[in-house]
């Protein structure tokens, strides 16, 4: 789950790592209220989950005379389609040097890796090329000194027990990103000018975190019934059993040209209120106007899906392709309720185009 800017900067002050002067404010008026902790000059800046928020106009500058203005301009936008409720403002900061910091898992060696470039800012992605890494054992606690001087090269040396803190957060609040970019030198030290922390959603309960704001309501919904979903943006909804199976029927939607509005993986063992939920669920996204149910009976009994199929009730049209145990049972049910079944994946997602927008 993606933590606001003001949330992860919260977490990273716990941990010692220097942030702004600041303040959360949720309409224009109270701005003025902060002004003497954070001064005569701020930055008013969108808590929206967006990236390239600086260039979309989510973050602006202000002095005391204007602070409430431009807040209330701010408060007015739309940050790429995301309304603006919340607003961090914060002080200005004589910024001397911008570098750019972040770490993540590395997947080929399943560890750590920290990021370093000696420019930051909204133009990093230009600067990739200069970016250095290295890999990090999960079993440090801080970064050694030989890798530390590896990364920084010719910048400060202020910034090691910095970049040291975010690796100590990285560990310890089970992230999948910790960020600062701009991480910047002023005249009265090193500070986080911005700041981004994703916690992986596997440990947001160890965390303290009851729900994860990144989900979707239908995407909730599954989460509940132990579904492994996620969102698409096609037409033809589709509901298997395992993995392996439901992306293949995605690759074969995609090989007749069609989209995919989900992937919904019922898992081993479905029965029939489980079939029903995972129905309901596919048929309640707007755009869908058919759905393949493509299941594989072996611990999954063919009749429990039928009759899940039958109690869900459902608009969009279901096709349906299952084969194992109990087989004739389910056909014989789907039959009865006039659902189309067929042979073959194949034969099921064609016949699903047929239908599809």
């Amino acid at each position: 789950m993606k933590l606001l800017e003001y949330e992860a900067k919260q977490i990273f002050s716990e941990y010692g790592i220097p942030v702004p002067k600041g303040a959360l404010i949720r309409a224009p008026e109270e701005a003025a209220a902060h002004l003497p902790e954070t001064g005569g000059a701020v930055v008013l800046k969108a808590q929206v989950d967006v990236g390239g928020r600086g260039k979309a106009g989510g973050v602006l500058f202000a002095d005391a005379k204007t602070a409430v203005d431009t807040a209330r301009e701010l408060f007015a936008r739309e940050i790429k389609g995301i309304p603006v409720r919340e607003v961090l403002i914060e002080e200005r900061l004589a910024i001397e040097h911008e570098y750019y910091v972040s770490i993540a898992v590395d997947r080929s060696s399943r560890q750590p890796a920290v990021l370093f470039a000696d420019a930051g800012g909204v133009e990093i992605e230009s600067a990739a090329s200069a970016v250095r890494k290295v890999i990090v054992s999960p079993l440090l606690r801080d970064i050694p000194p030989f890798l530390m001087r590896e990364l920084l090269g010719g910048a400060p040396k202020v910034l090691a027990p910095v970049i040291n803190r975010l690796y100590r957060v990285f560990q310890e609040k089970d992230a999948m990103l910790a960020e600062v970019n701009p991480l910047v030198t002023t005249p009265q030290g090193v500070y986080a000018a911005d700041a981004k922390l994703i916690v992986d959603d596997n440990a947001l309960a160890r965390q303290g975190i009851a729900v994860n704001r990144d989900l979707s309501e239908r995407e909730r919904e599954a989460e509940k019934h132990g579904f492994s979903y996620v969102e698409l943006d096609g037409t033809i909804g589709v509901i298997g059993n395992g993995a392996g199976l439901t992306m293949s029927t995605l690759d074969l939607i995609e090989f007749y040209n069609g989209r995919a509005a989900n992937f919904l993986d019922v898992g081993g063992g479905a029965d029939q209120e489980r079939v029903m939920h995972a129905v309901r669920l596919v048929a309640s996204m707007p755009d869908v106007s058919v759905i393949v149910v493509n299941l594989l009976g072996g611990i999954t009994r063919c009749d429990e899906v039928a009759k899940g199929i039958i109690a869900a009730g459902v608009a969009p049209t279901v096709i349906v392709r299952m084969a194992g145990t109990n087989e004739a049972e389910g056909r014989q049910l789907l039959g009865e309720h006039g659902y189309r079944m067929l042979e073959s994946m194949d034969a099921a997602v064609r016949a699903a185009m047929e239908v599809a927008p």
